[in-house]
């Protein structure tokens, strides 16, 4: 099976310290794969490399075949490539629906000053909706960004990520600051979203990655040390010790 996103060698130092530090993988057409690691390791610094927000020192990543190491992040979703959760882009004075044609109007290059008119764009709001009913906040569309709860502000950051009809996604600790509740009902909705779309997910809840990953890669001082099946990584002694603790054996 094919690599939709192929992350080779990356480095990335800042000063003396080395954010990453060889770090590699592959995320394969349709698949959920995790990234785990202990505070430090170096996945933020990762993400933001794979986002475009800072480039490597050394290393390649690929998108869809394509070299996109040195691609400005900006220009990334028209590319392929998704991300989520890191800096909220919700417009909190507008509906879930506004938001979302927002989003899908800013992926065909319309201007955020021709609002007005493309609050009735029915070629906005009809897929705007869509996106809303994958997430299953359809039955909100009409209220405002500031009546949902943090779990559902988190859903809808999905649907604006739907929303760029990307084939790889980057979610960036889906989970964080959530409830019981509120994680089961995420987990469920990404559950529902693998095999459409390729999937990076970084994510602390480790029920919840045992729960969806395909594969999972352990980052430990910016160096990819593990990447196998979630039986495999379960059941590592050394990521058992560094990281897991014996809850999850």
């Amino acid at each position: 099976m094919s690599a939709q996103l192929s992350i080779r060698d990356l480095h990335k130092a800042f000063g003396a310290v080395k954010a990453t530090n060889g770090a590699s993988l592959e995320l394969l057409k349709g698949e959920l794969h995790a990234i785990i690691g202990p505070n430090g390791a170096g996945k933020s610094t990762l993400i933001a490399q794979i986002a475009g927000e800072i480039f490597p020192d050394q290393g390649q990543i690929h998108l869809n075949g394509q070299d996109i190491t040195r691609v400005p992040g900006w220009q990334r979703p028209r590319l392929g490539l998704a991300r989520a959760f890191q800096v909220s882009q919700l417009y909190t004075e507008f509906t879930l629906l506004e938001n979302v044609a927002l989003a899908i109007a800013a992926r065909e290059g319309k201007a955020f000053g021709m609002w007005r008119p493309l609050s009735r764009d029915t070629r906005l709001l009809e897929p705007a909706m869509g996106y809303l009913q994958q997430v299953g906040l359809g039955l909100r569309a009409q209220d405002s960004v500031q009546a949902l709860s943090h779990g559902e502000r988190r859903q809808l950051e999905i649907a604006l990520a739907l929303a760029q009809e990307a084939s790889v996604l980057l979610l960036d600790e889906p989970m964080a600051g959530m409830g019981a509740d509120e994680s089961a009902r995420m987990t469920e909705l990404l559950h529902n979203l693998k095999g459409r779309y390729a999937i990076l997910l970084v994510e602390h809840d480790m029920d919840a990655v045992f729960a969806l990953a395909d594969r999972i890669t352990v980052l430990v001082y910016g160096q990819t040390v593990l990447t196998g099946s979630v039986e495999q990584v379960r059941n590592d002694p050394q990521v058992r010790a560094a990281y897991l603790g014996e809850e999850h054996a």
